[in-house]
């Protein structure tokens, strides 16, 4: 029963790292830049979200539903007026500027009247709450994270499957040029996929922040979100989720079996086996290029 109680939690917080994973994944696939400033915008979302339900005391639904439509401009116009005008330029120009964004994002969170340094509390309505079965616990928490990723991992995938916008931005993020040629609004809908990676970025700190309180640090998941990504295959959705869900459960147990220390390098071991054993990752895709 303690291991269940473990792999409860490790899949829990696995779904958090899924979903930050799953914005590094879906703007890689689409532009080729790694956004290192997703976790910093997690933490933005987490930020917006309390104002909305705790500081001007809006419903909960409403405020969410407000917190992710912010987060998608916020996404859509960090692809409008900082990467857009460096296209062409050497990759490792975006990538700076990413990470410049992160540096940006926490400093611009401190200095807003309300948010601040201090560290705030967001209570969901499934907060504080444990189900018992026999002598297993689970806390609500861990619950509702992991129905409403699953629920929201759905929505994915017939929103990518089954519409018009969703199908587009595959063929935009398998071959760019192809889809220009076939009248697919390029430009268009790689901003909208940053708005998008924005979006899940917000329902991420939603679930994440009654768990972990809101402050201005919390954006450093993403450091254990990006092995995710590494692990699952960088580039391939499934593997984003699979690869947080590893990290999570890998956390979950070093943390309890191993001695203290490892819980915190747990992810980084893991990063470097797989990247020994395959190096594209566990759900890599494998593109041959004519040269």
């Amino acid at each position: 029963m303690e291991f269940l109680q473990l792999a409860i939690g490790g899949v829990a917080m696995g779904c958090i790292y899924a979903l930050i994973a799953l914005g590094f994944v879906l703007i890689y696939k689409a532009t080729e830049v790694v956004n290192f400033a997703q976790g910093d915008v997690m933490m933005l979302g987490a930020f917006v979200a309390f104002t909305f339900a705790s500081l001007w005391q809006l419903p909960f639904a409403l405020a969410v539903l407000m917190t992710i439509a912010v987060l998608v401009l916020v996404g859509a116009v960090f692809d409008r007026f900082l990467l857009r005008p460096i296209i062409g330029q050497p990759t490792f120009s975006a990538v700076m500027v990413t990470i410049g964004i992160g540096f940006v994002a926490r400093g611009v969170a401190t200095m807003v009247p309300g948010w601040g340094t201090d560290t705030h509390a967001l209570k969901a309505p499934w907060s504080d709450g444990t189900i018992q079965l026999g002598t297993l616990v689970i806390s609500t928490d861990d619950l509702a994270i992991i129905v409403l990723t699953a629920a929201l991992c759905v929505v994915l995938w017939l929103f990518f499957s089954r519409t018009r916008i969703g199908i587009a931005m595959q063929a935009s993020s398998q071959n760019q040029l192809a889809a220009y040629y076939m009248g697919i609004p390029v430009r268009r809908i790689n901003t909208l996929i940053w708005g998008i990676s924005a979006g899940i970025a917000a329902f991420a700190a939603v679930l994440l922040a009654p768990v972990t309180f809101v402050h201005s640090n919390m954006g450093f998941v993403g450091l254990k979100a990006f092995p995710a990504a590494v692990v699952g295959g960088f580039g391939s959705i499934p593997g984003a989720i699979v690869g947080g869900l590893i990290i999570g459960l890998v956390e979950a147990f070093a943390g309890f079996y191993l001695p203290e220390g490892f819980k915190s390098v747990a992810a980084y071991v893991v990063v470097l086996i797989v990247l020994v054993v395959r190096p594209s990752g566990i759900f890599a895709e494998m593109r041959r290029k004519k040269v």
